[in-house]
């Protein structure tokens, strides 16, 4: 079976085929696995890291700018110099910290595909292995790059313009953590590949990270707290569309330490 560097070498040259229909029904027939557990998941630790975000801009900020409509003045062009230092590292590392986290959640769905059993620990794996490193520093580059960018195009009053790279950073990049756990590349050539990946499928992939929108919009209507459950959503979404580039069926990486493309 050929690496997976080597398939995006084939990629890169030849490009492949993506069946719209074909994704979203694995997506969708995953998320129905997931989404109740991975819901009730989320919304646990929304409310616990809340708690440990709201310590941490206390302590940078104040207390008395986190109340009340203080709170929207924690922006780019609010900020002294040091303060606009400390927001986008902080935002970089925070990103950094709990991209594994999320990235359980991909490893949920994998067990979810394959009819294995996963708990709550399943969403912290890859704090375990070696691959949070690398999960870790592919999202503290894609992160601090892409706050740098909108920040600084807020100060410059193009808040638009800023939420657009912002978004086209991030449609660009949405496959890098699954190359890294399930792929087992290096951060730098997970954020490579994912751009190579992307380019050779745009609108085919623009149009299923628009269903996922839709079920956010979905979330939304349901009074907000639905928005809890069709987060998973995303995973699932993430994960059908590596499915359908990728086999990953042979070799979990996880049980693969020591064996790397980097």
């Amino acid at each position: 079976m050929k690496s997976t560097l080597d398939q995006i070498k084939d990629i890169k040259n030849h490009g492949y085929a993506l069946d719209f229909s074909n994704v979203f029904n694995h997506a969708f027939e995953n998320y129905k696995k997931i989404a109740l557990y991975a819901g009730l998941m989320i919304l646990v630790f929304s409310v616990f890291f809340g708690f440990i975000a709201y310590a941490i801009l206390g302590s940078i900020f104040g207390l008395d700018k986190l109340t009340n409509a203080n709170l929207l003045s924690i922006k780019p062009e609010h900020l002294s110099q040091i303060h606009l230092i400390y927001y986008i590292a902080g935002s970089a590392f925070v990103s950094a910290l709990f991209s594994p986290f999320t990235a359980g959640f991909l490893k949920m769905a994998d067990c979810a595909d394959k009819d294995e059993e996963f708990k709550v620990a399943t969403i912290f794996t890859y704090y375990k292995t070696h691959h949070f490193s690398q999960i870790f520093l592919a999202t503290f580059i894609i992160s601090l790059f892409s706050v740098v960018i909108t920040s600084f195009l807020e100060i410059q009053k193009l808040n638009s313009l800023g939420l657009i790279i912002s978004l086209i950073i991030s449609f660009f990049t949405f496959l890098t953590i699954p190359l890294i756990i399930f792929g087992n590349l290096s951060a730098i050539n997970a954020i490579k590949s994912s751009f190579i990946i992307i380019a050779k499928q745009p609108i085919v992939l623009l149009g299923l990270m628009i269903m996922i929108i839709a079920a956010y919009v979905v979330g939304l209507l349901a009074l907000c707290i639905g928005l809890v459950f069709t987060i998973p959503f995303t995973y699932s979404m993430t994960y059908a569309i590596y499915c359908a580039i990728f086999n990953i069926d042979k070799e979990d990486p996880i049980d693969s330490i020591g064996q790397s493309d980097f």
